[in-house]
């Protein structure tokens, strides 16, 4: 039966707003179920006015229920009040950094809350379908590339040990009390509202502001930059897909990007650019681009904005919105 009401965990956050909008699109009834927690200092996160934009573009449009993952009994009284058929499970440490320095909580929201979903999905009838938002994270370091699903899983810090037990839990959940699941693994995921202070986030508005773009390594780490639409659509296109039972798909613009490229593209909006080197970040593991034959192929994912796309749109975005000067 096609899917008629999702809740999204974390749904106004930066990946849940677009996705709310992408299955809106779609025609599916849309609940977000959000804490609103921000890990980041608000000044440096601009949390608030991305937030603030986030709920005003869509809340017209969704049924929004605060609350945290952690509380399952919150949890099964949302499920048996809205009765979604699906969730797709965002809410989470969104970043790494944030991740490993904040290790405890990292556990407890994107690990002990993952466990509470899966405990409440066996506690109510109406959901048949189970969506985890994992992370490129899980492989580590390359071996190989592009890294296809299939890459050796060898974590190297708490925000992809914690994706990874995610993972295992969700396939031994489902195996065990026969739970539709759906593992996705985005990566470098950028563009408009992003408030968790990636490296796209931290280069485009250092850029608006004059301040200095910090580059490690001459530039030359790579990772898959995916324009948040993007992102949106594969996962829009798994919960709708009847036939993707118990698999694990990268959902990616599928092409490995450096630092460097990245920096050149935005020297076309601002040519006098000030770039500070550093040394090479060794806590960071070694990335590149991820194999997404498997979503194009059975999900019919297509990725719309390479880098050069993606951020004339963030650029763009900023200047129309003039957020940065709120």
């Amino acid at each position: 039966m096609p899917i008629k009401k999702v809740l999204i965990t974390g749904g106004a956050g930066f990946i849940g707003y677009y996705l709310t909008k992408e299955l809106v699109k779609r025609g599916v009834d849309v609940v977000i179920y959000d804490s609103f927690m921000n890990y980041i200092p608000p000044l440096e996160s601009r949390y608030s006015a991305y937030l603030e934009y986030r709920l005003n573009d869509i809340k017209n449009d969704c049924y929004i229920v605060r609350g945290d993952i952690r509380n399952r009994g919150n949890v099964i009284r949302v499920l048996n009040e809205t009765k979604p058929e699906a969730i797709i499970h965002l809410a989470a440490i969104p970043i790494a950094t944030v991740s490993n320095q904040f290790s405890e909580e990292a556990i407890q929201i994107n690990l002990n809350g993952t466990v509470t979903l899966l405990e409440c999905i066996r506690a109510v009838s109406s959901v048949k379908k189970f969506i985890f938002a994992s992370s490129s994270f899980v492989y580590g370091d390359f071996k190989y590339e592009p890294a296809d699903e299939n890459h050796e899983t060898s974590p190297i810090d708490i925000y992809g040990g914690t994706k990874l037990s995610g993972e295992i839990l969700t396939k031994s959940f489902g195996k065990r009390y026969d739970i539709d699941y759906t593992i996705i693994r985005p990566s470098a995921v950028y563009g408009p509202t992003d408030a968790n202070r990636r490296v796209s986030q931290i280069l485009v508005e250092n850029a608006f502001l004059g301040k200095p773009l910090i580059m490690h390594n001459n530039g030359n780490d790579r990772v898959d930059f995916t324009y948040v639409e993007d992102t949106a659509q594969g996962f829009a296109l798994a919960v709708l897909n009847d036939d993707c039972r118990h698999k694990t798909f990268n959902i990616t613009c599928g092409k490995g990007r450096s630092i460097r490229e990245f920096i050149d593209i935005l020297r076309n909006y601002f040519p006098d650019l000030i770039v500070k080197e550093l040394p090479a970040d060794e806590r960071r593991p070694n990335r590149g681009g991820l194999d997404i034959t498997k979503a194009e192929n059975e999900l019919g994912y297509q990725p719309a904005n390479n880098l050069e796309k993606g951020i004339a749109k963030y650029v763009e975005f900023i200047k129309t919105t003039n957020v940065l000067k709120k």
